[in-house]
This record gives C-alpha cells, structure tokens and sequence, in this order.
C-alpha cells in the first residue's frame, strides 16, 4: 500500500505542460519548392520571350496570330539578317513586299495595291501615322530592285525601324486602350476605359 500522502505531495510530483515546438521556417514544404521553380520558369520565358512581348499591341488582350503580329516577327528577323550581311538588294526586295503587305492588311487592298514608284512614297508618307518621311528614306526601295549589286548604299535599319513603327501604330482616329482606371468627375469617381 502507498503510505499516506500529504496535501502538497501530489502537486510536487506533476509536471509542468510542454510545448509544441515551433514550425521551423526552412527548409520549406515541397509545396514552396514548386512554386519557386514556376516561378523561375515563368521568369525564364519571359525573359526569353522580350521582343515579342515587347510589341506594343493596339487592342486590349493577347492578340497572337494576328497580321500585326506576323508582320513584326517578320520584320525583326528581317533587321536581323540584315545585321548579320544579309545582300542589300535581298533585303530591300523581302522589305518593299513586307510594306505592301502591312498596307493592305492595314488599309485594305483596293487603297494601295496598285501604286508603284513615287505614288507609293506619297502614299506611305500620308498613311503613315507617325510621319516617318518615306520621301527622304525611301527611294532605296524605288531604286534597288535596278541597280546593279553594290550600287545600292542606305541605311536599310531606319527603314526597318519605321516600318515596325508603323505596325505598333494605331489606326488614326482611333481611341486608345488603357487598362481600367479610376478618373474622378463632378458627380464622384467612375471608372474610365
């Protein structure tokens, strides 16, 4: 048998609770391992995929696949090659075919198909909405396709440069996009597209 305890006997002999560790912050669950490589991942292709991102695109959304965006891959592999010493004759060619095609796309084919020559230069110079002066810059595009191959000297980038300006162009008289802000009015706070 227990001998005869005493009143303050049973409290000495129980122990004090004990608490639960704490959650250790590293290394993290597997969960946090894969959400870091998405991230990097992410990261990765969009560094890898600038240039196109890049194109300023005139409407809201991703608009992959459409004639904008053909036509500034088409040119900056075009200004590419032509870094890379790409025959200025060849080049100029592939160019002049880009921007008949950009303008068609652009404005239709019964607005510029027929047009050769400085008619072609004029109608540049007017549609164009950022007013690249295609008089100056563009007869290389008049006199290359005759000239013998190392008579043809100019500076084919600017011509490159304003034509995919003019893609990420907007149309003229168009309204342009911004993404949903808050504008305040007299009658309090709307919002804006």
């Amino acid at each position: 048998m227990d001998p005869i305890l005493t009143p303050l006997q049973p409290v000495q002999t129980l122990r004090d609770i004990r608490d639960i560790p704490p959650i250790p912050w590293w290394p993290p669950a597997p969960g946090w391992w894969l959400l870091l490589l998405a991230l990097i991942l992410i990261g990765y292709l969009v560094w890898r995929w600038r240039a196109p991102l890049s194109l300023r695109i005139p409407i809201p959304g991703l608009t992959l696949g459409t004639w904008r965006w053909d036509a500034a891959s088409a040119l900056r592999d075009l200004g590419r090659r032509a870094r890379a010493g790409q025959d200025v004759k060849t080049t100029l060619g592939e160019l002049s075919e880009l921007l008949r095609r950009i303008a068609m796309a652009r404005l239709g084919r019964a607005a510029c198909a027929g047009l050769t020559g400085s008619a072609w230069l004029d109608w540049l110079s007017a549609h164009d909405p950022n007013g690249f002066p295609w008089h100056e810059h563009g007869r290389l595009l008049l006199v290359a396709p005759y000239a013998p191959p190392s008579g043809v000297a100019g500076d084919i980038q600017i011509l490159i440069r304003a034509a995919e300006a003019w893609v990420s162009a907007r149309e003229p008289g168009a309204r342009p996009w911004r993404p949903w802000r808050l504008t305040s009015t007299s009658r309090g706070v709307t919002g804006d597209v």
